[in-house]
């Protein structure tokens, strides 16, 4: 589970595999007519963000041992759990931003955008964060990272529009 289904082992940019599924998740949730607002697509978005934020923080020391490091390049469960934050976060984006598949396909690309930016970038106190223990250093910077996200998407969403 923390290699997010064997994402975590390609390369090169084994995070930018394992912030994939969330957004290409939601792209079919939003193909399907159940976007950001719809409750389904919520609920989808929070389970992914649950369980993979679960896996860091109860699979965490286990990493640890079998990779013997911290936060392992193959670990990129908390990538897929910091993705979903952006995401949540389209339900107050402008309704332009989600209608029609082009539209959305751009703003979900966004939202994938930004998260690697931040993440990569780790604004304080991001970077601070890793140094929890266990799975929680693995997992909170990348929240934070996702909160950032969010905020850069929002902004940029609603200057655009």
């Amino acid at each position: 589970m923390l290699t997010t289904f064997g994402l975590g082992r390609l390369r090169p940019a084994s995070g930018t595999w394992g912030s994939l599924p969330p957004p290409a998740v939601a792209y079919l949730l939003v193909l399907a007519g159940l976007g950001p607002g719809s409750g389904l697509y919520e609920a989808v978005i929070i389970a992914i963000l649950l369980i993979f934020s679960a896996a860091c923080v109860l699979q965490g020391d286990m990493a640890e041992a079998v990779f013997g490091k911290k936060d392992h390049g193959s670990i990129v469960a908390d990538e897929t759990a910091g993705q979903c934050i952006p995401l949540l976060g389209l339900q107050f984006a402008p309704a332009a931003a989600m209608q029609g598949w082009w539209p959305a396909m751009l703003t979900l690309g966004g939202a994938f955008i930004a998260f690697r930016l931040t993440d990569i970038i780790k604004p304080p106190p991001a970077n601070q964060l890793q140094k929890l223990p266990a799975g929680w250093g693995v997992l909170v910077d990348d929240l934070v990272a996702g909160v950032y996200a969010l905020i850069l998407l929002q902004v940029a969403l609603h200057v655009i529009a």
